[in-house]
């Protein structure tokens, strides 16, 4: 590795740190959190003259950072956009391959770590760490549905394959790295990430009057069915809602629950001509479920928690994820969670939680009533989910990327 004056410069993309409510920006933000608790000043290998040397963080952004992210002395920021301002694939391609690998050749950095999939491709002089969240694009092709999505794909692609190391977040997205794009098994390792530390109880009192206010701004009671993380097709809401319907139609006849609870999604509503959006409203209607199901819209990321931990149980039969971090979120907070056995939702939940096939509408149903009805099955989920979901850590993901830099 590189020497300058002693000192180890470390850049980081943290431009998602502009998008909290994404899955990548809340990766972000526990990140650059722990690192900069870390308190990271040196490095443990010695320069020739056998001193550690000092390491200066540099974080890359498209927008300032909030005032309540204090940031370590030996932490700077660099903050710019192209002359195209506009917050779409073009400024986004812009910035990720043209802007961003100059400034990092200016700055001097010697490793850089990119904290998600992209075309960034650096001077070979400059050790190139990407997290990869998944490969969808090239898995659905339905998400290149237009010339600008394929030509990022193909630069992502690209820069995916020329990163000196890659770490994948699941095994399932490690075996996609090997199987689709002929990465090296060397090259790759694999980390689980975390949830944010507002869903772990030991910081939450879920029956706080603040958690029963939230309640009240969505209108809801206690003991919802709970879904959503996207309406994306490939999260299967609409395996959901019609699976609700079968065991709404079954309980009009069977009466196996006097009260039978309400359908609760919570995301931002696509609009239906999109090829890749589920078009709830419509599906709501066609199944006279207008009355049943609540749609709460995009929930801020501070309200979620409260909603995970009041409800009966979260549904969640995706037919392909990166990692899951919504089923994780649910485990924290001790709410029963149903996905599907396929993709890498098996990695996340083990034997806390409860398996369906995502392409039986009638399998979905029918664990959803094993938990509707079942209270000390109910029981032993929140306690296995909770007791699992310890095993993920922010500060195992921090300390594996400090550990690849030192290595390198």
């Amino acid at each position: 590795m590189r020497k300058r004056d002693n000192r180890l410069k470390i850049g980081i993309n943290a431009s998602y740190l502009r998008k909290p409510n994404t899955g990548i920006g809340q990766v972000t933000f526990n990140f650059l959190r722990k690192l900069s608790e870390s308190k990271v000043e040196s490095h443990p290998s010695a320069d020739e003259a056998g001193k550690s040397k000092d390491i200066e963080f540099i974080l890359y952004l498209e927008e300032d950072i909030s005032k309540g992210f204090k940031l370590p002395d030996n932490f700077s920021k660099k903050i710019f956009l192209p002359v195209y301002k506009r917050d779409d694939l073009i400024r986004k391609i812009w910035w990720e391959k043209i802007l961003l690998p100059r400034f990092v050749k200016k700055d001097g950095c010697d490793v850089f770590v990119s904290l998600y999939q992209s075309p960034t491709v650096l001077d070979k002089s400059i050790r190139h760490i990407m997290i990869v969240h998944d490969i969808i694009p090239k898995l659905f092709s339905r998400y290149l549905d237009n010339a600008r999505k394929k030509v990022y794909w193909k630069l992502t692609e690209y820069g995916i394959k020329k990163a000196d190391k890659i770490i994948a977040v699941s095994k399932r997205t490690e075996k996609d790295l090997i199987q689709h794009l002929n990465i090296s098994t060397d090259k790759i390792t694999t980390e689980y990430i975390d949830v944010d530390d507002s869903y772990k109880v030991e910081t939450q009192n879920f029956a706080s009057l603040r958690e029963q206010n939230i309640l009240k701004k969505y209108k809801l009671n206690p003991g919802y069915i709970l879904a959503g993380g996207g309406y994306e097709v490939r999260k299967n809401v609409e395996g959901v809602v019609r699976a609700y319907k079968l065991l709404l139609e079954r309980n009009k006849k069977e009466n196996f629950l006097p009260d039978f609870p309400k359908l609760v999604i919570y995301g931002k509503v696509l609009p239906e001509s999109l090829s890749l959006a589920t078009p709830i409203e419509k599906i709501l209607r066609e199944l006279n479920l207008t009355k049943h199901v609540i749609l709460l819209g995009e929930v801020p990321q501070r309200d979620l928690p409260a909603l995970f931990s009041h409800a009966v149980m979260f549904v969640y039969p995706s037919h392909y994820e990166g990692f899951g971090m919504q089923i994780l979120e649910a485990m924290n907070v001790g709410t029963p969670v149903i996905t599907s056995k396929i993709s890498s939702l098996p990695e996340v939940g083990g034997d806390s939680v409860l398996y369906c096939n995502p392409d039986d509408i009638m399998d979905i149903a029918m664990v959803m009533k094993n938990v509707l009805t079942n209270c000390e099955l109910r029981d032993q989920l929140k306690s296995r989910g909770m007791e699992r979901a310890k095993q993920f850590s922010w500060g195992k993901f921090t300390e594996k990327i400090l550990n690849i830099i030192e290595n390198l």
